[in-house]
């Protein structure tokens, strides 16, 4: 309690928000000062780093997200080994910012999504619900000094939501405006939207996943180059490839787009099984790789599309559009012909598009130390307001 009542007594907080995400290409680490919590909150980015994984760190990953592989072994070392690696980011971030890491009070760690099941399924004779993020705290928690907190959804869910979005709660905070409704669209591996309407309070606000991000065409292109590129760089791909009507028009049956939110997806929809049916179409009628990774870029941005047109009362005055997905030219293209209204990226408000998950933990963390519920029922469907996480001392 001493060290969490150190944090309380000291006006700005150092803190490390960590994000490894459904895309499994590595650890993602901001370095943030934050002052004040709740509405008045404040918070300036020091530094930010990406650190990639190695091939077999993420294939192991990417094997026990599968739902078919992986034993209690597995799983207890997995945990320990994302710990050490979430600690290397800690220490690389502050590296890179010329910050003694000493001088750290707080961590915020994700951890590594491996499944999410938001909707209750038979289990052991039981309907139940659950999610599970690894990365052992405590190993960071040693390195460091410092409080970490972790575990973020479960709370949520125990209340009755899905566990996710989590970033919105800190988008009101840190992007609403009085005389616009403001969207933001995240393009990770999993793309999920916010819509912060005019005026609104936090109860007003709503997200949801809208679907694939880059999870779909990154496992393409890994399968097209026989794994010597994970994803397509600058949309250079997709750029020579032209979209199939026909492929669309398959992709756009999902069932996932039509289901009223709250609603929230990941891998266990969007991972090998799914790329598997998508490639057998795609071969039965012939197209090219680059055109099959052109229909998938199309079809990200249609995912958008039908999101705001089925499931927004309130249609954004314009977009942001962050995570991994702003740096691909030719999804923005798709995107701005898919949609009619003004579409930007975070670094147009003065944002970091990489850094903007890894910032929004250190903000949650930050909530959380301080007592307050950080978490949305109006857009996660719980049924009360809770305070996320578990805090490691």
């Amino acid at each position: 309690m001493e060290q969490l009542k150190r944090l309380w007594e000291k006006d700005t907080l150092r803190v490390i928000g960590l994000m490894s995400g459904t895309s499994a290409d590595g650890m993602d680490a901001a370095l943030t000062e934050i002052t004040g919590s709740g509405t008045k909150t404040k918070v300036s980015t020091l530094a930010f780093v990406s650190i990639p994984y190695s091939r077999e760190m993420r294939e192991m990953i990417l094997r026990l997200a599968s739902g078919r592989e992986g034993s209690s072994r597995d799983f207890c070392l997995f945990s320990f080994l994302l710990g050490q690696l979430s600690l290397e980011a800690c220490l690389a971030v502050c590296e890179k910012a010329g910050v003694a890491p000493d001088t750290v009070d707080l961590v915020g760690s994700h951890g590594q999504t491996l499944w999410h099941v938001p909707n209750a399924e038979a289990f052991a004779g039981y309907q139940v619900r659950g999610t599970l993020q690894l990365g052992e705290p405590s190993i960071i928690c040693e390195g460091l000094g410092c409080p970490v907190v972790s575990d973020f959804r479960v709370r949520d869910m125990a209340a009755g939501g899905q566990g996710a979005p989590l970033v919105p709660y800190v988008e009101y905070l840190l992007y609403r405006k009085e005389g616009q409704t403001v969207g933001l669209q995240n393009i990770g591996g999993i793309g999920n939207l916010t819509v912060l309407p005019k005026g609104g309070r936090p109860e007003d606000t709503y997200a949801f996943d809208t679907g694939p991000g880059n999870m779909v065409m990154d496992q393409i292109v890994e399968r097209l180059t026989q794994g010597r590129q994970r994803y397509d760089e600058g949309g250079k791909i997709a750029a020579q490839g032209q979209c199939s009507e026909g492929l669309l028009g398959w992709l756009l049956k999902d069932p996932y787009l039509k289901k009223a939110p709250p609603k929230s997806t990941g891998r266990e929809a969007y991972g090998k099984d799914y790329v598997d049916a998508l490639m057998e179409q795609a071969n039965a009628m012939s197209l090219s790789g680059p055109d099959t990774v052109a229909t998938a870029c199309r079809f990200t941005a249609e995912c958008i599309r039908v999101a705001i047109d089925n499931h927004c009362p309130d249609q954004p005055d314009y977009l942001v559009i962050g995570g991994g997905g702003s740096r691909n030219p030719t999804l923005l293209r798709d995107i701005r012909q898919a949609l009619h209204m003004p579409v930007l990226v975070n670094e147009d408000l003065g944002f970091d598009s990489d850094a903007k998950e890894a910032v929004a933990f250190a903000v949650l963390a930050n909530e959380c130390v301080h007592g307050s519920c950080n978490n949305m029922p109006s857009v996660t469907g719980a049924r009360h307001p809770v305070v996320m996480g578990k805090i490691s001392i």
